[in-house]
């Protein structure tokens, strides 16, 4: 007797899933925001609606994990001019305060990282342990103050995948809510708490905030800004599958290097060759790919695939027998998913790509002076590696004080250059509105999420 099995249901399948999300164009809904008005780039007025409506109640990712590593590991986040800190407790427990002490509001951390054993405010010398309280008040027989009337001032934080998020809201949901049970779930199978940092810069732009996440969240820009990526990716929107959770959203187009009468195996292979240009996980598959794609040469030398195999097919095995040997579980990953970039949005301000093994984050904040027309933007790239490899490779974080002075990789420095372009249009007082196009759904649904958050400003 035969027994059918079946696969169990892995999360990335919602693309094979007509059900499930948009698919193609023609599906976007019609409330969407299509057209954006200019001054939500430029605008004050609507930059400090931002920071009541949006920046102080909502969640923020303000660093990995893996930065926090032992206890008394601290980092602050900068918010506007609100300052906070983020440390590793006595009991492995990540906590979040405000960045003062309770006396008269020194402020006790002035660098952005460090590791300490307390706080230990230079004014007065009141000090603090690494969960808050406050261990020691100078000449405190005199002081009159009630030592545990004078913790400092919490504020949420909480961790997942890897990465520390904080709300500078007391009173703020659990992130679980906030997110939702569906992020979570299609997240987790991909387990970026594994992942390295290999990339990680922060800088001022001239731009917007949001000039900087419209740019991330679609492919509509390649022909005119990176037109040597087109070689190797060929974003087609007709297949492209969207899916909106809540505030957030996930997105992806099937990768495939562009084939055609002049795309035929060979050139595939090349395609996938370059790939290493763009995303630096590549490099460990292509041994492995090589192995396979050599299987598929005649004699003669000459590349002939079958159907149902393409570069893209032996690049997804390649992905999944060297994660899987290098120690990543990657089973509940589905073949696209080895290949494919998904695109998450996870509002305000976080985008990014992932695929097995590596992903890239892009973090825009808006620029402590509340200038619209500024921002700093945070971009990193984290990958699976042994820990062999994890030593050499992982980097730490490199801060940029003078515009210009740091060369991205390519693609990245096209778009640092471009985004303030636009925004310098975007100044222009006779220009009244950006007009979005289908191509551009997840603009479209960001900025309509963005409405929600914005009226409470007019009710």
């Amino acid at each position: 007797m035969t027994i059918e099995t079946t696969r169990p249901t892995r999360p990335g399948e919602w693309l094979d899933d007509t059900k499930i999300g948009l698919s193609g164009l023609g599906s976007a809904p019609a409330d969407f925001q299509w057209k954006i008005p200019t001054e939500r780039y430029t605008s004050p007025e609507i930059a400090a609606q931002e920071r009541e409506l949006i920046w102080t109640k909502t969640w923020q990712i303000v660093g990995r994990v893996s930065a926090l590593a032992k206890a008394g590991a601290w980092k602050t986040y900068q918010l506007f001019d609100q300052s906070f800190i983020v440390v590793r407790g006595r009991d492995d427990v990540i906590r979040g305060f405000v960045n003062a002490c309770r006396h008269r509001g020194n402020l006790l951390c002035a660098e952005r990282s460090g590791t300490s054993r307390q706080f230990l405010c230079q004014y007065h010398l009141w000090s603090y342990d690494l969960e808050g309280n406050c261990r020691g008040i100078l000449r405190e027989g005199l002081s009159g103050v009630d030592k545990s009337d004078v913790s400092l001032v919490p504020v949420p934080v909480e961790t997942f995948s890897g990465f520390i998020f904080l709300n500078p809201d007391p009173d703020a949901k659990p992130l679980a809510e906030y997110l939702g049970p569906e992020v979570f779930e299609l997240l987790r199978p991909y387990q970026m708490e594994q992942f390295i940092t290999v990339m990680d810069v922060e800088e001022p732009l001239e731009c917007n905030w949001k000039v900087v996440m419209d740019a991330f969240q679609e492919g509509y820009h390649l022909w005119g800004v990176h037109p040597q990526l087109l070689n190797v990716i060929f974003p087609d929107p007709e297949t492209g599958r969207y899916r909106f959770l809540g505030d957030h959203s996930v997105a992806t187009t099937p990768f495939d290097v562009p084939r055609g009468e002049h795309f035929g195996p060979e050139e595939q292979v090349a395609g996938i060759r370059k790939l290493p240009e763009t995303f630096p996980a590549v490099p460990l598959m292509l041994p492995r790919f090589e192995e396979l794609v050599a299987e598929y040469r005649g004699e003669d030398g000459t590349l002939a695939f079958p159907d149902g195999v393409t570069a893209r097919t032996l690049l997804q095995r390649a992905t999944r027998d060297t994660l899987t040997g290098m120690g990543l579980d990657v089973s509940r990953l589905t073949d696209n998913q080895m290949t494919d970039n998904q695109g998450w949005v996870l509002f305000p301000n976080f985008f990014m790509t992932v695929r097995a093994g590596e992903c890239h984050i892009t973090m825009p904040t808006p620029h402590p002076s509340g200038d619209p027309n500024k921002c700093v933007w945070h971009v990193a790239s984290y990958m699976y590696l042994p820990e062999e490899l994890a030593e050499v490779a992982k980097v730490e974080p490199t801060v940029v004080t003078e515009p210009g002075s740091h060369t991205y990789f390519e693609a990245l420095q096209q778009d640092y250059e471009q985004m303030q372009r636009q925004q310098a249009g975007l100044r222009n007082s006779r220009l009244k509105y950006e007009t979005i196009t289908r191509e551009e759904i997840v603009v479209a649904a960001f900025h309509h999420v963005l409405d929600r958050y914005l009226d409470g400003a007019r009710s």
